[in-house]
């Protein structure tokens, strides 16, 4: 009898750069970051020196793309090099189940398929990412004030960040972190396009704009990779903590909200929570954007009207509050009356999900993601893990072979996964036809491309 399977979990996570320490014996000032931070200081060295030595011996036989990951029978570990001789590395631990073996023994079985190493790699890159949004790169913060200063910043920030992390609920989602665009028909976006720079034009403190609705991208002024890294702050982070202070302080009774009087519905997420007199204060954060160039360091103002939401980078010191009564008074009607006519526009191009299939599609080029494959109000997969494994299996295959073409897989379940790459886009569907062969999913793909994806050009 097997007993129950663990998950993978966080083992250690730390920083390091080799020309801190060119001498033996200065070892220890390598360490840039370590977590967990009570570990012995010989583990820590030992931990470091093993993977700075994987990583020179590897760079001998392909200097630009050394070591990526280490297996081991109990760990994964995956290396990513943030910055020039900023080595990162995150070390994750294999679920086990045990099981009664012939001689009546227990033995422990591993299950290292459930842990992909395209998917970690994606979380380690994230993880960077999110700290340079907040934060600026680590070579501008040494810059601006000194080593021990990023020290103090990163063990800040990632202290908190990798408790927020849940490894067992990584997937392919998270490879290719991809943004939900709404499409809205051409009136309605050059109304919206027309608002921004209305809006751009009346408070020249605003360098970037971004409009969302219902946690879909209309329109974003920031390059394409910022707002890839805002996005995922947004939805996975910022609405969902929001979202869980409205229903404490609105709870619904007999199907209606209790909605002060107020000439629109517009209030701030990030900002003040109210204008009044005396106003409750609350610190918009601040956002790096554009660190390859410039490193411009921004106030991020997020405000929101029923569903619509604007995101305002603001240049200079933080806005006062008689700037957030402008902004409150200027767009809040405008913004209200544009999220009903969005509102509008997107009910009537709902329709309902069609339960004999699951799809995931993605483009690289726009990162455009479209996916039926999670719960839209808890963000988790709702078909089985090894669906999403195989799924990210096929991707990796994909990637390697650096060509276009087509999968079929029938599992032991009877369930059909298609994958499909044409012109950097990738289409994943999930068929639950038993008794099906393989010309009828081939049908029943086209069929689904046909009326989930007919704007877009896949080659036969």
């Amino acid at each position: 009898m097997a007993s129950m399977k663990t998950s993978p979990g966080l083992v250690n996570f730390f920083i390091y750069n080799s020309t801190f320490a060119p001498k033996e014996g200065m070892e220890k000032q390598k360490i840039v970051l370590y977590i967990p931070p009570g570990e012995n200081i010989d583990r820590k060295i030992k931990n470091i020196g093993l993977c700075e030595a994987l990583v020179k011996f590897t760079q001998t036989f392909s200097p630009d793309k050394p070591c990526s990951s280490l297996h081991t029978q109990k760990t994964r570990q995956v290396f990513f090099e943030a910055e020039p001789d900023f080595w990162m590395i995150m070390t994750v631990s294999i679920p086990f189940s045990e099981k009664m073996a012939k001689d009546g023994k227990m033995m422990i079985e591993y299950h290292d398929e459930d842990v992909l190493d395209s998917v970690l790699d994606a979380v380690l890159k994230q993880a960077y990412k999110m700290f340079k949004l907040f934060n600026g790169t680590f070579a501008y913060i040494i810059k601006s004030h000194n080593l021990e200063a990023l020290c103090k910043r990163l063990e800040h920030f990632y202290t908190s960040y990798l408790q927020t992390l849940n490894f067992s609920q990584f997937d392919l989602l998270d490879v290719f972190s991809g943004i939900n665009f709404l499409p809205v028909d051409k009136t309605t976006f050059l109304r919206i396009q027309s608002f921004i720079n209305v809006i751009e034009h009346s408070f020249s403190q605003i360098r970037y704009t971004a409009f969302l609705y219902s946690e879909k991208l209309v329109w974003s002024g920031l390059e394409q990779e910022d707002m890839r890294t805002l996005y995922k702050y947004l939805v996975s982070s910022l609405f969902p903590t929001t979202n869980d202070l409205e229903s404490i302080e609105n709870p619904r009774s007999q199907g209606y909200v209790v909605v002060q009087p107020k000439s629109h519905h517009g209030r701030f997420i990030t900002g003040p929570t109210e204008l009044g007199d005396v106003p409750t204060p609350r610190t918009p954060p601040k956002i790096f954007v554009n660190t390859d160039s410039e490193q411009e360091e921004l106030i991020l103002v997020v405000y929101k009207a029923l569903e619509a939401t604007i995101c305002l980078m603001v240049s200079g010191p933080y806005p006062s509050m008689d700037l957030f009564r402008k902004i409150d008074n200027f767009i809040g009607p405008q913004l209200t009356t544009l999220a009903s006519v969005v509102g509008e526009q997107s009910a009537k191009k709902q329709q309902s999900s069609d339960q004999q299939y699951r799809y995931l599609y993605f483009n690289h080029m726009n990162l455009a993601q479209k996916t039926s494959v999670h719960s839209r109000r808890s963000s988790l997969p709702i078909v089985a893990p090894e669906i999403m494994r195989l799924m990210g299996d096929i991707s990796t295959d994909f990637a390697s072979f650096q060509e276009d073409g087509e999968t079929f897989v029938k599992t032991m379940s009877d369930c059909w996964i298609v994958g499909r790459k044409s012109d950097q886009r990738e289409l994943f569907v999930i068929l639950n036809q038993k008794n099906a062969n393989l010309i009828e999913i081939d049908e029943e793909v086209k069929r689904l491309g046909i009326t989930q994806f007919n704007n877009i050009f896949f080659l036969d």
